[in-house]
């Protein structure tokens, strides 16, 4: 199985990282590498811009590809998302001077609107029954309304805040985004690739998640069962010669302060907290 994913930009790492924690670690993928093998002999990875993976996959050169759903709905390929990886999130929003008199997006009608994402953008305004003419840019987007070559844009913002430094005011939200395992439709139902969506989802399910251990009398087992009901309720095991318990249990990472203090108000002894790698449900 050959996995796309992006060469550099802001989610190479992440990305590589991921696959790093899902037990694909990355071997021999030195920098300017096109090519580069997992620690499964049946795995490679194949680097890309990550505009160029939606077609990479769509053409066969790999079975699936990690890429913003941005860039995938821009290509007009047509994959089957598999998992949201939940990272890189972005939105694509429609935005114009704030000095200026358009406020909503029925205000540009017969207008011209610049992106560097002129399929969605189209998609957008067809959605609405707008006609406006869009005006394609590789860069730059947010100068465009300043030098009369639009009147608005359509482009990416994490936070807003190039848009505000350049003066413009978001009008409203075209696509809301983030990083996806897309697939090609014919290898979806694929073993590996059914391994791999499995191994993904149990990094994103231990995030956020703390596996605590205590001991505990049996006598105040219910009491501890009280404050940590956890992921399915908590394991007891006996512990060899003594009259405690051992008790298993995963939490939320944001609620850890208050449960061990909880925890050993109610008896728990020798409380241990560990991080989660992956998690199986």
């Amino acid at each position: 199985m050959r996995i796309a994913v992006p060469n550099k930009g802001r989610l190479h790492e992440p990305t590589v990282e991921l696959l790093d924690r899902a037990g694909l670690a990355i071997e021999n993928g030195a920098a300017r590498k096109l090519y580069a093998e997992t620690v499964d002999p049946d795995v490679t990875i194949l680097f890309a811009r990550a505009a160029d993976i939606p077609e990479y996959v769509d053409d066969g050169a790999a079975e699936v590809g990690i890429t913003g759903l941005d860039q995938a709905r821009e290509s007009g390929c047509e994959l089957t998302e598999l998992l949201d990886l939940e990272f890189g999130r972005c939105r694509l929003v429609l935005a114009a001077p704030e000095d200026g008199d358009i406020t909503e997006p029925a205000q540009l009608a017969g207008k011209k609107v610049a992106t560097e994402f002129p399929r969605i953008t189209r998609a957008y305004f067809d959605e609405k029954g707008i006609d406006t003419q869009i005006v394609e840019v590789t860069g730059a987007t947010e100068l465009t309304p300043h030098v009369d070559m639009a009147d608005a844009i359509v482009d990416i913002t994490s936070t807003g805040t190039t848009l505000a430094v350049n003066r413009l005011s978001i009008i409203d939200e075209v696509l809301s985004s983030s990083v996806r395992l897309f697939g090609d439709p014919d290898h979806t139902d694929d073993e590996k690739v059914a391994q791999l969506v499995t191994a993904l989802e149990s990094v994103l399910a231990a995030a956020g998640k703390r596996y605590l251990m205590m001991n505990v009398a049996e006598a105040h087992l219910d009491a501890v069962r009280d404050v940590i009901p956890g992921l399915g309720g908590p394991t007891v095991m006996d512990v060899a010669g003594s009259d405690d318990v051992a008790v298993h249990v995963v939490v939320d990472e944001r609620n850890v302060f208050e449960v061990i203090n909880d925890l050993k108000r109610v008896g728990a002894t020798g409380i241990l907290v560990t991080e989660i790698e992956r998690l199986v449900e």
